[in-house]
């Protein structure tokens, strides 16, 4: 490091060693900005008269870190990042594009806390790139999300608002373990307490989050991922049951986790394999996910989703008789 710098520059020098290498001691501090120790622990001082938070420990192990604060420290990204950033956000948030937008504003205080030749560049793509929103994705409300990763984090039980997709309202009181995003929608892993099971709810319909006193404890190793994708079709309102006359390791590729879980027949390879899940909207599983599979199948259950199919196979036969 140059030995001619301002005691500005070494106060961000030292700001960005903090960010890096959280613990870091006076001592490293110091040979790494070519001072002494006391002069590194003045740096650490500017810092903390500037707003923002380090904290330090003692002992064998202590050292430097920067603390959770108001206000934002400076962050300085090259032109590529600060280009990335606005394109995932787009892509992400499409409505970005406007200044009204929640997350719009957050947008362009980033752009505008950038230097001038990077904002330039970060400004333009903001005001001139279109993006499509996805029609599979939903967005949920900033403040219920932030409520439910709280309560998992603090590991508090809460109660939840919910309505379904087909407009069915309920009240559950779960276990937050986890917000998983997963193909532009965000769900809700928790253990419903009436229902003694996991359930999976989509963020994007949650209402309402009340939180509670009562204290929880996540299962050991859970992976949120691999039990979102195992529950997600279990739960909801109408069950369904879907026989394949084929092996199941040919019909699994064409499976979605959202469609149930998927199980031997008869308990012998070859003698096909059987789809047991639930839904909240059967005539969706009927029109989109059932006619995509290049199987032949059969729907033993339940009765909404039998009348669903039944629906479509008359629709479809309709279309093709003569005028």
């Amino acid at each position: 490091m140059p030995t001619d710098l301002s005691p500005t520059a070494r106060a961000l020098r030292t700001m960005e060693l903090l960010r890096n290498r959280p613990g870091v001691t006076a001592g490293e501090l110091a040979e790494h900005l070519h001072v002494t120790e006391r002069a590194a622990r003045r740096y650490v001082g500017i810092l903390r008269e500037a707003g923002i938070p380090v904290e330090s420990t003692r002992g064998p192990y202590g050292g430097y870190r920067l603390g959770r604060g108001a206000r934002l420290p400076p962050v300085a990204f090259t032109e590529p990042e600060a280009l990335g950033l606005v394109m995932a956000v787009l892509d992400g948030q499409p409505a970005a594009t406007d200044a009204g937008d929640v997350v719009g504003a957050a947008l362009g205080k980033v752009i505008r806390a950038l230097p001038e030749s990077v904002g330039r560049q970060a400004a333009a793509l903001r005001e001139h790139a279109s993006a499509a929103p996805d029609r599979s994705s939903a967005r949920p409300d900033p403040a219920i999300t932030s409520a439910l990763v709280a309560a998992g984090a603090d590991r508090r039980r809460v109660v939840v608002a919910y309505r379904s997709e087909s407009g069915r309202e309920w009240e559950a009181e779960v276990d937050p373990w986890a917000v998983v995003v997963r193909h532009g929608r965000w769900y809700l892993l928790c253990h419903s307490h009436h229902a003694r099971a996991v359930r999976t709810y989509r963020v994007d319909r949650v209402r309402e989050v009340r939180r509670t006193t009562r204290a929880f404890e996540p299962p050991d190793g859970l992976d949120p991922v691999a039990a979102l994708e195992e529950n997600l079709g279990t739960g909801w309102e109408f069950a369904t049951r879907v026989v394949f006359d084929a092996p199941q390791e040919e019909v699994a590729p064409w499976i979605r986790p959202p469609m149930g879980r998927l199980e031997p027949r008869g308990g012998a390879p070859g003698e096909g394999c059987v789809l047991v899940g639930s839904t909240s909207n059967p005539s969706m599983y009927a029109q989109e996910w059932l006619p995509t599979i290049p199987f032949p199948f059969r729907v033993e259950g339940g009765p909404e989703l039998r009348a669903a199919v039944a629906t479509l196979v008359s629709r479809l036969t309709a279309s093709l008789e003569p005028r």
